[in-house]
């Protein structure tokens, strides 16, 4: 349903899909991180193990699974937002990934990238703060859903 202001509301379910964004693509980057540190550097003469690595690795094999279910929850984002509100929408995960580097991988985190990922945040808090579809696909949403809803009501019946 559109707003008078002609943008879609964010739904629980949507709020969820964001969610599901941030975490994912962050537990599966540190999981890729944890498993490749644990496999060694990658060079040509030993290229066949990053191959198998997914398999060999657990920590590799799940951190593919989780950023496969973000590929797909980042598709699904995109199919209702527009990509420059998906993207700052999720900068969050920055935070999660130094986080969990911090205290998971036991990086060191330096205060200057602390603010950086903190300046990255807020920067894009202002863009994500606009509507989630711009003018043109609102008026383009709105007419296929007009469109469906025709089909629908001139649709034999049994």
């Amino acid at each position: 349903m559109l707003s008078p202001r002609g943008n879609k509301h964010l739904t629980p379910g949507r709020y969820a899909v964001l969610a599901c964004i941030i975490f994912t693509v962050a537990v599966g980057d540190v999981m890729l991180s944890q498993g490749m540190k644990q496999i060694g550097e990658i060079t040509w003469t030993n290229l066949p193990s990053l191959i198998l690595a997914p398999i060999s690795n657990p920590s590799v094999g799940f951190g593919v699974l989780l950023l496969i279910v973000y590929f797909s929850a980042y598709l699904t984002a995109l199919s209702w937002a527009d990509l420059t509100f998906v993207l700052p929408s999720t900068s969050l995960g920055y935070v999660v990934v130094a986080a969990l580097s911090r205290y998971y991988l036991h990086e060191q985190v330096s205060t200057k990238r602390w603010i950086g990922i903190l300046l990255i945040v807020l920067g894009t808090g202002f863009v994500a703060g606009g509507p989630s579809l711009t003018e043109d696909q609102v008026a383009l949403q709105a007419a296929r859903e007009k469109d469906a809803e025709r089909f629908i009501e001139t649709a034999p019946t049994a």
